[in-house]
């Protein structure tokens, strides 16, 4: 399974318009027929004007050959492109290998925290494992929702993603977890392998799947 994570900033102010024309115009062209959207945010602390939106492949092989069958789909080049291209000021995209299974939220109205660091090289596997090999004991404060190795474009760089509540649910649950043993000797084991530690606040597009 590969997932893709699109990251689109928008000129000032333009977020509500990429939002608008993505439930009107986007969801209803693409659906999951080409990729099965997994999850789609605006951001709200962390980097500004900016959309993530989050997709499921079998393999990129899979990912090539629908991607190639979307641009075909008039709806989305006549209708959808055209409309969302001059609201868009940059466009990144990261490659994702699964490191558990995503699993939603049992409730919604959540908001997401997405954390991405970059490790030295060849050191995210290895703090991936501890980290999964902590998750019982990091998961008694907040669920997981997903863990990933990135594939691309940086390969020494772990990324994963929580749901909250409130900001006050985050606060107690990593308030909570910074006196556990375990993740204290997590926390102390990885931080050598640490190059940058990264945290964006997520709210989820009305036609989010992750809610």
């Amino acid at each position: 399974m590969l997932h893709e994570l699109r990251t689109y900033t928008a000129s000032a102010g333009a977020v509500p318009d990429i939002l608008k024309v993505n439930e009107e115009v986007g969801r209803k062209a693409r659906g999951n027929d080409y990729g099965v959207l997994e999850g789609y945010w605006f951001t709200e602390i962390g980097p500004l004007n900016q959309v993530m939106h989050l997709w499921r492949y079998d393999s990129f092989e899979e990912r090539a050959r629908l991607r190639a069958e979307l641009a075909k789909n008039e709806d989305w080049t006549t209708k959808y492109v055209p409309t969302l291209r001059p609201l868009l000021v940059n466009q990144t995209t990261r490659f994702l290998n699964p490191a558990k299974d995503l699993v939603a939220p049992k409730t919604e109205g959540n908001f997401y925290e997405f954390r991405n660091y970059r490790l030295k090289p060849g050191k995210a596997a290895g703090w991936m494992k501890r980290f999964i090999d902590v998750m019982p004991v990091r998961e008694k404060y907040s669920k997981n929702v997903c863990a990933w190795i990135t594939e691309g474009p940086n390969p020494n760089e772990v990324c994963h993603l929580w749901a909250y509540e409130s900001l006050k649910q985050r606060m107690e649950a990593r308030n909570g977890i910074a006196q556990e043993a375990a993740w204290q000797e997590f926390a102390a084991a990885g931080r050598p392998d640490l190059e940058e530690m990264h945290s964006t606040m997520l709210f989820p597009a009305n036609f989010s799947p992750l809610k």
